[in-house]
């Protein structure tokens, strides 16, 4: 009982951070543009988060939990070891979540968690755990989705100038009014897919700790991190969101409304298909298509060096944090167990 309320509790404070760290994602392009007021985006946000999951499904709850991790595996008398590794792989992930949040990099939650959870298993298991073919769709996923996410902005950004280039500049409180359900669309595709992974995390604990036969996802459980998420997104990541609004490109409304959409429908449509997507990398590479697509050299690419290094660098770091809490973590039990 007591692995699992650790568990729980460390899945929660992770959907924490996430929403935390994410918050930017959400909210930095119509907080930049003064389309709404910094309270109200967050509160607004928030909200949609809480909604989101419940909305569309649990297929990225599925991928996590049952396509990454062989838990089938898993000896009887090797319980402690297998609940240590859920935990070390949390721990990974929330510490490069703050560490990224300190820095003010927009790093990948999801990048954090998939790190986190193949480096404890390498540490207590060895590659052989790891079901590979699932590993490799996961990370075609985030590998995929940001130059999906460029490739989208930019198209949208150039639809849309073709079909508003006789307006007159009262198009502009257009953009800034359709920021708010593009703003909402966004954060309801964020809810729904980031949340979904530490549901996936607590739904395998539970089998694992013996408190359900198969693998399903509780209604609890998609209340709880839920409410995780959304509390996280209420408290905001400000450091992110001032790298995000406007250190890559100089936003104004009609690419803050093509960012946001673009990356609505790539995070969405990525949900729906089990794919976990990094909501950090899809919206921050719609901001770089939408700035290229207005003027290449408009877009500061030395910022964005620096986040793409952070993409490439989370999951190797994340891994190594996640080992490492495992292999103090199974250090101290055994120590604790002898005394």
């Amino acid at each position: 009982m007591l692995f699992a309320v650790i568990v729980i509790s460390l899945a929660l404070l992770f959907d924490f951070s996430n929403g935390f760290h994410d918050a930017a994602n959400v909210v930095a392009t119509i907080i930049i543009t003064r389309a709404l007021s910094p309270k109200k985006a967050l509160i607004l946000a928030s909200i949609c988060e809480f909604i989101g999951p419940f909305l569309f499904g649990t297929a990225v709850a599925h991928m996590i939990g049952k396509n990454i991790i062989d838990t089938s595996a898993f000896d009887p008398g090797t319980l402690n070891i297998s609940v240590l590794l859920i935990i070390a792989a949390l721990m990974g992930a929330i510490v490069w979540n703050l560490i990224t949040w300190f820095w003010g990099l927009p790093s990948s939650s999801s990048h954090a968690l998939i790190g986190g959870m193949v480096g404890a298993v390498l540490v207590a298991y060895g590659p052989d755990k790891i079901l590979w073919n699932g590993l490799l769709y996961v990370l075609g996923s985030l590998v995929l989705s940001p130059l999906l996410g460029l490739w989208v902005g930019w198209l949208f950004l150039k639809i849309t100038f073709r079909a508003t280039r006789e307006a007159t500049p009262k198009i502009n409180y257009f953009f800034n009014r359709a920021q708010i359900p593009a703003s909402i669309a966004l954060a309801l595709s964020h809810g729904a897919n980031d949340a979904q992974k530490s549901m996936g995390l607590i739904s395998i604990s539970l089998v694992i700790l013996g408190f359900s036969p198969t693998f399903y996802v509780p209604w609890w459980v998609v209340a709880s991190c839920a409410l995780a998420i959304a509390l996280g997104t209420a408290s905001g990541g400000w450091k992110i969101i001032k790298t995000m609004g406007s250190k890559i490109y100089r936003l104004r409304s009609v690419h803050a409304f093509c960012a946001q959409t673009s990356s609505a429908a790539v995070i969405l449509g990525a949900a729906l298909v089990g794919g976990p997507v990094s909501t950090t990398h899809v919206v921050s590479s719609s901001i770089m298509g939408v700035g290229a697509g207005q003027r290449i050299s408009a877009v500061r690419w030395g910022v964005a060096k620096n986040i793409i290094m952070a993409w490439f660098i989370t999951i190797p770091a994340s891994a190594v944090m996640a080992g490492l809490s495992f292999y103090l973590m199974q250090k101290f039990l055994i120590y604790f167990l002898r005394g």
